[in-house]
């Protein structure tokens, strides 16, 4: 037995050691938010996507603005149509051009062509369409990256009350482990004087090695903390964060609202979403209109490369139907449709089960305030339950076993009390969260 509490208490110090010799860094709930706020990765990806919508409704700009482009061509052709269509396009053309023979059975030409050719859309009504709904997606976006926000925020919040509930911990332990090693030497001096059997002085040292085993869980618990703070804050993993302040009883505000709000970011972001696939299916249906365009080109002619001694122009205006595609643009329209309706019944959904989860944590509040009252009142009454029969083991009025369950129980209903206070807060800043605008 005393082999086996040497070996776990030589564990315990190499693994107190290992703890102590990592870096141990103060930190306050602001500065935890700060870094999230600039280095969260999820954040910056929501804030990618959204420059990924920006440019996607940046392109559609093409339905209102010209489409230019410029080219240089060169060819040598014996083609009896190409050769005298060249010579016509450079202003070269003679009397002897016209020559049977020569029309015919032409020699090589060359010919070097710069062309500039502009395309303006006019009316593209599908276009106009899919453009509207390109800016919901990227409104929607927008909204995403400030509920994004929010939500590590409120993942802030959490993350900062179980490092402060850890530490807590550590205290109680550590409190409780120099109470029952107090307790181990009193046993030790009882039974040196017979007081005592040995039975009980092994009890107590169980006892000790039950504590000395909690409290390295506890230890565990801050360095699992801190690993998640420097998670949220895209930071290295080897740094052990202590909280400037203590774990106590918080008073968040505005938890009034009984109803979820619809101008939320989130659900606003779903109101869009929706919108989009509504005006995405319009541009399907628009898609049946003819379209209207104008063109026009300048074209500069030589036989020599980037030489233009001819020259000409071209504009007009087309009008374009295409009146069956075979069935594509039907199933494109009905599919388009049916997403629309999904996503409306996406979005009810999303605001029923939010609905759902607000009255889930308004009564997840109410039991966390009733928990703590009574867990407050059960702490003090170990507390000074514990101090009786400390001050009656001392006079030798109390049984070993009485002293060690009164013992173990405060230090139950401390880390208790100290739970209890993490869910009373912990549901407020959920409650907070989903009522937020």
């Amino acid at each position: 037995m005393k082999k086996q509490i040497y070996i776990f208490s030589i564990g315990f110090l190499l693994a107190s050691v290992a703890i102590q010799a990592q870096q141990v860094l103060p930190i306050t709930k602001a500065e935890v938010l700060a870094k999230v706020s600039d280095e969260n990765r999820a954040i910056k990806i929501s804030e990618q996507e959204y420059l990924e919508a920006k440019a996607d409704y940046k392109q559609t700009n093409g339905v209102f603005l010209p489409n230019i482009t410029a080219s240089h061509t060169g060819m040598a052709t014996t083609n009896p149509l190409m050769a005298f269509g060249s010579k016509l396009n450079q202003e070269i053309l003679t009397a002897s051009d016209f020559n049977p023979d020569l029309l015919n059975n032409p020699g090589q030409v060359e010919n070097f062509a710069t062309r500039f050719e502009i395309q303006q859309p006019l009316i593209n009504m599908d276009g106009i369409y899919q453009r509207k709904a390109a800016k919901s997606k990227m409104e929607a976006q927008a909204l995403k990256i400030e509920r994004t926000s929010d939500y590590y925020a409120f993942e802030v919040e959490k993350a900062y009350m179980q490092l402060q509930l850890a530490y807590k911990g550590v205290d109680v332990l550590e409190k409780a482990l120099e109470t029952a090693n107090a307790n181990k030497k009193l046993a030790d001096n009882s039974f040196k004087q017979g007081y005592l059997q040995r039975a009980d002085v092994l009890s107590v040292e169980v006892r000790v090695n039950e504590v000395k085993n909690q409290l390295q869980s506890a230890k565990s618990n801050v360095e699992n903390a801190s690993n998640y703070l420097s998670f949220l804050m895209s930071e290295s993993s080897d740094v052990i964060y202590k909280p400037s302040d203590s774990l106590q009883i918080a008073r968040f505000s505005a938890l009034n609202s009984e109803t979820i709000s619809e101008e939320r970011s989130d659900i606003k972001a779903m109101k869009l979403a929706s919108k989009a696939y509504e005006t995405m299916n319009k541009a399907d249906n628009m898609s049946f209109l003819p379209r209207l365009n104008a063109f026009g080109s300048y074209e500069l002619y030589d036989d020599q490369i980037f030489q233009g001694d001819a020259n000409g122009y071209i504009f007009g205006a087309q009008l374009s139907w295409t009146i069956l595609d075979g069935t594509k643009r039907f199933g494109k329209a009905q599919k388009s449709k049916a997403e629309f309706e999904k996503s409306k019944l996406q979005y009810d959904q999303y605001v029923s089960q939010n609905q759902l989860e607000l009255n889930k944590a308004r009564r997840m509040l109410t039991d966390a305030e009733n928990r703590l009252n009574l867990t407050k009142l059960a702490l003090e009454q170990s507390e000074e339950s514990f101090r009786i029969r400390t001050n009656r083991y001392e006079e030798g009025l109390e049984k070993t076993t009485d002293l060690l369950l009164s013992e173990t129980q405060y230090s139950q209903k401390q880390l208790e009390y100290y739970q209890t206070i993490f869910e009373y807060n912990y549901a407020q800043a959920y409650l907070q969260f989903l009522t937020k605008n």
